[in-house]
């Protein structure tokens, strides 16, 4: 098998493919990972490269950005790869992997090929008449795709909605992480808060997110300063990188947060992190399923979370965590007031609960069954992907 993916970058999809590939070899698969390269100013999750034992095959000249001479060499190295390999199952991740990915599986002859949608890039991204392409770039590739897999079910009816393949031909695999270090972590370590220059006792809100717009980290920013008016004992942090770091550390310098925020750029050390948070809030404007709000949830730090993408399939109670709508400052703010003034914690119960539903054995049991049924019904004279799923999600 060939796991294709644009870059191994920090985010999501990374220890998502990665931790997958590695569980997937304990049940027979072997698996080649295929990478690109992060673009400037990005970061690879050189840790969790490390920790998952996988040694990626990075491709030169395979990037997220879209250039079409070096793009075609890609696809042209990605094609004699799968001839000389001849894997029986391709499955791409992200949307330029999708791409290319698929297309070279198509050539190549692959039996089997299947893509995650790890998020939607077609609202929030690009202009109206950009996305009208990428809807029409994806319909045309999932005629060639046996089966395309969305992380939540609700993402799975923004496919639909999209029309971007028959329904038989779209299955829910919701997320699974590698969630185990979290779950037994304890909570309200001071190390952390300390290290950030606050006391010990400091209430403590954070959020952890590539800085870039389809996050909502500037909507965060507002939402802080109306809390901090409100209840000025309480800090906040900023966990991650990305292309607006410099616009958002100077809108937090600006307003009346003052030195109540700090930026501390991309860590390792998360699941520390989230034992010395108060609050996790997710701010996004659209999402597939963030890894961030499982690994929050499985510490037991509670959640404020934007109503987007499969957020709710996760935040089925409050007992979790409580969600508001996207965009509204106002509306997160009042969220997280509530829930410092309520002390919410989430139960052992609970955190159990989320580790057994997306936790990364439940994914590796989920595909394994859905790679042997493909193949199977391949050898079988090709029956319709709709006959290939016997598990729990339809």
């Amino acid at each position: 098998m060939v796991q294709i993916i644009d870059r191994l970058n920090v985010g999501g999809p990374t220890p998502y493919l990665l931790f997958l590939t590695r569980a997937l070899a304990s049940r027979g698969y072997r698996s080649t990972v295929v990478k690109g390269q992060v673009a400037p100013g990005e970061a690879e999750m050189d840790d969790v490269i490390r920790r998952s034992g996988i040694q990626p095959l990075e491709m030169r000249g395979f990037s997220r950005a879209i250039v079409p001479i070096r793009d075609i060499r890609v696809l042209v190295a990605l094609y004699r790869l799968l001839r000389r390999v001849r894997p029986d199952i391709v499955h791409t991740h992200k949307s330029k992997a999708g791409v290319v990915g698929r297309i070279a599986a198509w050539l190549a002859g692959v039996p089997v090929t299947l893509h995650t949608y790890h998020g939607l890039v077609f609202k929030g991204y690009f202009s109206a008449w950009k996305t009208g392409l990428i809807v029409l770039v994806e319909r045309l590739l999932a005629r060639r795709t046996d089966v395309l897999v969305a992380v939540s079910d609700r993402q799975r009816d923004e496919l639909l909605a999209d029309r971007i393949a028959a329904p038989s031909r779209i299955r829910t695999v919701p997320l699974g992480v590698d969630l185990e270090p979290f779950l037994n972590r304890r909570r309200g370590e001071a190390g952390f808060r300390e290290e950030l220059g606050f006391g010990a006792s400091t209430r403590l809100v954070g959020i952890v997110a590539r800085l870039v717009p389809i996050k909502g980290v500037d909507v965060f920013l507002s939402a802080a300063e109306q809390v901090a008016e409100a209840m000025p004992d309480v800090r906040f942090v900023v966990i991650g990188d990305g292309e607006l770091r410099a616009e958002l550390e100077f809108a937090a310098r600006e307003t009346r947060l003052g030195d109540r925020v700090r930026f501390t750029g991309f860590r390792s050390d998360m699941a520390r992190i989230y034992g010395s948070l108060d609050l996790s809030v997710l701010s996004s404007r659209h999402e597939g399923l963030p890894v961030a709000l499982l690994e929050s949830v499985a510490c037991g730090c509670y959640v404020v979370a934007t109503r987007v993408g499969g957020v709710p399939d996760l935040l089925r109670s409050e007992r979790i965590g409580l969600m508001v709508a996207p965009g509204d400052h106002k509306a997160l703010a009042a969220g997280i007031q509530r829930v410092l003034r309520e002390r919410r914690e989430i139960s052992a119960e609970v955190r159990r609960e989320v580790v057994e539903s997306y936790g990364m054995t439940r994914l590796a049991e989920d595909f394994s069954r859905l790679y042997r049924k493909l193949s199977e019904n391949k050898r079988a004279g090709g029956a319709s992907p709709g006959d290939c799923w016997e598990g729990k999600y339809a």
